[in-house]
């Protein structure tokens, strides 16, 4: 192999021998010998003995002898020759056949089908990317031109070329056509070789000997040393293979096959992960394989394998499974951070209590501010990490499972996001409508305390007018202590709207404030009644005060409770403008009801109003007073119970809608009722006032 210099066919029928080498002068593989003629010498070097290598006088002295021309030793070069040969140019076919098929195009006869040069211009133009002329005739000099216009664009690509003329190619010759199409997948395929720790004198067959001596470093018993003999086993095949695809290949019964059944699952199992089989095991299992061929096979699974891109980031074979791991660490724990958030988003049962709502508002916006950035950087470290994965996810080393692909991993960050939007929606309502009731306690609370200090002024006041009363001096304080009592009424009656609003609102201090709204309305009557003691025995009732108070009553029904009395009465006596208030009354309808969907602005009174009736003066006379006195208390329960209709009717709406009208209605029938019972009370008062006048 490395003795014969190629052959160009005897064309000279004058038997002078004229060749051309064949080979591509790549600085890579110039190793090839010098064959000058070492004539003089006792033992001339291997091949100088074949008859081209001879003088002509040698030559012709064979011939006379009778001698053949080709002596047994020669022959067996010429054989070895022949068939590795034969072995380039199965290698080199398939190779061709592999990148024309893009093209749609295939070579049978590698000598024959590029003698047009159509072929090896498509071959060009597939493996550089470019657009080349190309002549359509079908004559001599058109294939001569194809094929010179191929020449011409490796001469522009600085591929050097050596002794190849277009006419070699077109006249079919085998040493020449080979050693063009290596020349070619030396220069688009092992030239772009790049290993880690190369350096910048390696040649290319040197970068991929260092690859392969790199892939195959730590397998027991498999060296590489040289793209010969170190293949013939198969082991290295397998070996390069099992690296970047340990699922396929089992080292342990690579060790102990044979050669050939080596070879063949190494051929079989590379074909499935896309490397065309340039090769069949016969061609190794030979005590020196094709050198070329063999490189060239093995520059296929480099291009086919993943590699660490130069000066960029990747991950090697060695570092697959500690990456991929790591991947699916990362990916766990944030698809667990995520669902485990979606259900904390999703949750509704909000607390009553402010300032637990407030807190719980407080530690969404915080979750927003602080721990939703890091894990959008953790999700883009992912995807990055799966970007340099993906590599080897297409190859086949790793297998992605269901969920722990990036767009998974996104779909499961959205329906965070519209939780959290949601859950926003939903706390932002809250925290404003409690904040609102937060206000309206604390004006129960505020107002409160006011009613206290002018009750207790009130109180005061009222002691000190029932010492004088005991002796005997006249009172001072009756006016202020009305003022005070009405002012405390007044603030009872928004007290009563503000607690049905926190009630239905189910504020958490709400039944706290109604039990003090209750208390005060106990004290308030409490006082008055006390009032109407002491201020009782201090005056009696004139037959002019009952005829003023009896007329105001009238007046007041004949006005639909329009206006208020009279008020020249306000002197005599402490009128009672609000209704009986208890935490029971207060959910039954004596204030408005905003739930089930009913503003809490609106006062509208859905449920039927609760009418009391006025005392009888019967019920009075046992109760150990003297006739006036009845008179009094009959009289100004009858002005109660026209102040406390006065505000019921006051609250009183159309409706808006069917049932709210019927209501509305029943309502005023009830009304109605009342005040024509009302009428017989009214009868038995001007009675009274009559007997009075009489008397």
């Amino acid at each position: 192999y490395c003795l014969v210099p190629l052959l160009k066919m005897w064309h000279d029928s004058s038997g002078n021998a004229s060749y051309r080498c064949s080979m591509s002068s790549s600085a890579d593989f110039s190793d090839e010998d010098d064959f000058s003629q070492k004539s003089g010498s006792a033992s001339p070097a291997p091949g100088d003995t074949l008859p081209w290598n001879l003088p002509k006088h040698e030559r012709s002295k064979r011939k006379i002898h009778g001698g053949s021309v080709l002596d047994p030793a020669e022959r067996a070069v010429l054989r070895i020759a022949d068939e590795r040969d034969k072995v380039q140019k199965k290698t080199f076919t398939k190779w061709i056949n592999q990148h024309l098929m893009k093209v749609r195009k295939h070579v049978n006869d590698l000598y024959e089908d590029l003698r047009d040069g159509h072929n090896l211009i498509s071959l060009l133009e597939v493996l550089s990317g470019d657009t080349l002329p190309r002549e359509k005739g079908r004559m001599r000099f058109h294939r001569l031109q194809n094929v010179q216009i191929a020449l011409d664009y490796l001469k522009r690509r600085q591929v050097k070329l050596v002794n190849i003329r277009n006419d070699d190619i077109t006249d079919g010759n085998p040493k020449l056509t080979l050693g063009l199409i290596w020349t070619i997948i030396l220069h688009f395929q092992i030239s772009d070789i790049h290993v880690t720790g190369e350096s910048e004198d390696m040649s290319a067959k040197e970068r991929l000997l260092l690859w392969t001596q790199q892939a195959t470093e730590g397998y027991a018993g498999i060296r590489c040393e040289n793209f010969t003999t170190c293949w013939r086993d198969g082991k290295l095949f397998n070996a390069i293979i099992h690296k970047y695809r340990p699922d396929l290949i089992d080292m342990n019964t690579v060790a102990v096959q044979s050669n050939l059944a080596n070879l063949e699952h190494a051929f079989y199992v590379a074909e499935k992960i896309g490397v065309i089989r340039l090769l069949d095991p016969e061609d190794v299992d030979v005590s020196s394989p094709d050198e070329k061929s063999v490189i060239t096979y093995v520059s296929s699974l480099y291009d086919a394998f993943p590699k660490v891109p130069e000066g960029g980031e990747g991950i090697s074979a060695n570092d697959v499974e500690v990456k991929w791991i790591e991947y699916q660490n990362m990916v766990n724990y944030l698809i667990q951070w995520i669902r485990h958030h979606v259900t904390t988003m999703s949750e509704r049962t909000f607390p009553n209590n402010p300032v637990e709502l407030k807190a719980l508002y407080n530690q969404y916006l915080q979750f927003k501010e602080t721990e939703i950035p890091p894990k959008e950087a953790e999700k883009s470290k992912i995807k990055r990490l799966y970007k340099l994965l993906e590599i080897w996810i297409e190859f086949g080393r790793i297998k992605l499972l269901q969920g722990y692909h990036p767009n998974d991993i996104e779909k499961e960050w959205g329906k965070l996001i519209i939780a959290m939007l949601e859950r926003e929606k939903a706390l932002r309502p809250e925290v404003e409508r409690l904040e609102m009731l937060q206000q309206i306690a604390n004006r129960v609370q505020r107002d409160s305390v006011i009613c206290e200090d002018k009750l207790m002024l009130a109180r005061n006041a009222l002691q000190a007018d029932s010492k004088r009363l005991e002796s005997g001096v006249q009172f001072q304080n009756e006016a202020e202590i009305a003022g005070y009592i009405l002012e405390c009424e007044n603030l009872l009656r928004q007290h009563v709207i503000d607690v049905q609003i926190l009630i239905d609102g189910k504020y958490y201090q709400a039944d706290q404030l109604v039990q003090r709204v209750a208390k005060l309305r106990d004290e308030i009557m409490a006082l008055r009644n006390e009032c109407s003691s002491v201020y009782s025995k201090g005056r009696l009732l004139t037959t002019e005060q009952t005829k003023l108070m009896i007329s105001g009553i009238t007046q007041s029904l004949n006005s639909g409770f329009a206006q208020t009395l009279n008020p020249n009465l306000s002197s005599g006596l402490t009128q009672s403008l609000t209704p009986s208030l208890t935490p029971s009354s207060v959910t039954s309808g004596l204030v408005p009801n905003f739930s089930s969907g009913v503003e809490t602005n609106s006062l509208q009174t859905l449920k039927l109003m609760q009418i009391r009736k006025p005392l009888l003066k019967s019920s009075l006379l046992d109760q150990n007073l003297t006739e006036e006195e009845v008179n009094m208390k009959f009289v100004q329960d009858l002005l109660n119970w026209v102040d406390e209709m006065q505000v019921q009717l006051d609250r009183t709406e159309w409706g808006s809608d069917l049932p709210s009208v019927e209501s509305h209605l029943e309502n005023h029938k009830n009304v109605h009722r009342a005040i024509e019972e009302f009428e017989s009370s009214l009868k038995e008062a001007k009675i009274s006032e009559v007997c009075e006048f009489k008397i």
